[in-house]
């Protein structure tokens, strides 16, 4: 994923800048950017974030930078905010999204003008500059900003720093959120809405999908009205979204412990103890302990001192003695226990499997899993929240494909698998229990989860669950 934050203000924006950004930390690991507009023109930093987070690589940055208007961003692919020069004017460019045509659009801006692109590592399109490319196809911005998005399959939501002016751009189906905050000397855009709040800024409105609007320091236009379909990730609630953001008025936190709540309802295991893995399962397992009048307790506890983000190297074996090093053992909380544990979702079943294996060796007696949202049946093509490049490397689908018998399943037979009141749910859940050596296993159920977030199945993007887009 990737998350943005921008700022239009009658002061100096830079630290109102650099800690709207630092706040979006969870959502990418690679790079993260920030550009201003001043007295001395466009200034840019970007940092590689992979080792050590936002904040320590840009501290001595905020020095430097001066301007009253800004953006920036966390990512977890390609470096960014990036500065072009084009017959629209020079503006800074920043992006949340996907673009499943790449190369498709690479020919389509080859075809209809003069234009080249300067690679990422490893030869790849920066998908950013494609989108400043595109949009520059055009006389205006909205219109070239309509055109990307209507080019592009995948999402894009998009901040363009112009001199004088932000303007910002929700994805055509609101994928993503784009939330506008206000303070008497200005205004901010960002993706998660509690970054605006220990800066002074109170809530204003959410942009709706493929809504356009600028703003300085001293107004915010609508350019553009939204559209009328609306399809926001529902894991945006389940996984990345922080507890103390709120996206079209419902708060990540309590929206989770009703899922907790629901998940209950329709459980009656008994354990000793709830906990959640890791820390986007917190808020669900004690939605679930208070409905079942069962201790939340923590088994283990992350050692966060030298182990603060998720990062992880490619080798397998390091990878895995990393994650064990990252947790320390409560033994008396773990010793001869009956612990449920709900994580937020499983998607190849790796680490959860590992955490399961570690309690074992800790001396747990029963290990029971209740995943806070359905079986993951398919990659997302709208967002980057996951790294899996193929559908095999989510269990549910290679145990699926075990059950058939080859991997090419007709849509028909998934959607069997997708109706949690069916054997063929039942057989998949129960093989990847045994796979994953846990005591019981029981998703929620997409029903459930869409009423725990409330607004309404039609306005959703349940893809991932069950391909429906």
């Amino acid at each position: 994923m990737s998350g943005f934050f921008g700022v239009a203000s009658k002061k100096d924006c830079v630290m109102h800048l650099f800690f709207g950004v630092d706040y979006h930390s969870h959502l990418g690991t690679k790079r993260g950017g920030m550009a201003v507009f001043g007295e001395n023109g466009f200034q840019k930093r970007i940092h590689n974030i992979e080792n050590s987070p936002f904040r320590t690589k840009f501290e001595h940055d905020v020095e430097e930078l001066k301007g009253n208007i800004g953006i920036g961003c966390i990512s977890d692919s390609e470096a960014q905010p990036l500065l072009v020069n084009s017959h629209l004017g020079s503006f800074a460019i920043s992006t949340v999204g996907r673009i499943n045509n790449l190369e498709e659009i690479r020919q389509y801006c080859f075809e209809n003008g003069k234009v080249q692109f300067m690679e990422m590592n490893n030869g790849l399109l920066n998908p950013t500059e494609v989108v400043a490319s595109l949009i520059n196809q055009k006389d205006n911005v909205v219109d070239g900003i309509v055109h990307a998005q209507n080019m592009i399959k995948g999402s894009m939501s998009i901040l363009l720093l112009f001199s004088d002016k932000i303007v910002a751009a929700r994805d055509k189906y609101g994928r993503t959120p784009i939330i506008v905050g206000k303070k008497k000397d200005g205004y901010c855009l960002t993706f998660e809405s509690s970054a605006y709040l220990n800066l002074g800024y109170k809530y204003i409105k959410d942009l709706g999908p493929g809504e356009i609007v600028t703003i300085t320091a001293d107004e915010l236009e609508v350019l553009k009205e939204p559209n009328d379909n609306m399809k926001i990730c529902s894991f945006l609630w389940t996984y990345y979204g922080y507890p103390t953001a709120t996206y079209e008025g419902i708060n990540v936190e309590t929206m989770r412990y009703r899922c907790g709540e629901l998940m209950r309802k329709r459980d009656d295991v008994e354990v000793d103890a709830v906990a959640g893995v890791p820390d986007s399962g917190i808020a669900h397992a004690i939605g679930y302990a208070n409905a079942a009048h069962l201790p939340y307790t923590r088994p283990f506890i992350k050692y966060t001192p030298t182990w603060p983000r998720s990062f992880m190297p490619q080798n397998q074996s390091q990878r895995k003695l990393i994650a064990k090093m990252k947790l320390i053992p409560v033994q008396e909380l773990i010793q001869n226990k009956k612990l449920l544990l709900i994580d937020d979702s499983i998607v190849r079943g790796t680490q959860l499997k590992e955490t399961a294996e570690f309690l074992y060796d800790s001396g747990v007696k029963e290990v029971h899993v209740r995943p806070a949202c359905p079986p993951i049946m398919f990659g997302c093509k709208f967002l980057n929240f996951s790294r899996s490049t193929s559908e095999m490397d989510l269990i549910a689908r290679r145990v699926i494909a075990d059950l058939e018998g080859t991997n090419d399943v007709p849509s028909e037979i998934i959607d069997e698998y997708t109706n949690p009141d069916s054997e063929k749910h039942n057989q998949m859940v129960q093989e990847i229990c045994r796979r994953m050596n846990f005591k019981s296993l029981k998703y929620h159920r997409l029903d459930d989860l869409i009423e725990a977030i409330g607004i309404g199945e039609e306005k959703l993007c349940t893809y991932c669950f069950n391909g429906k887009e």
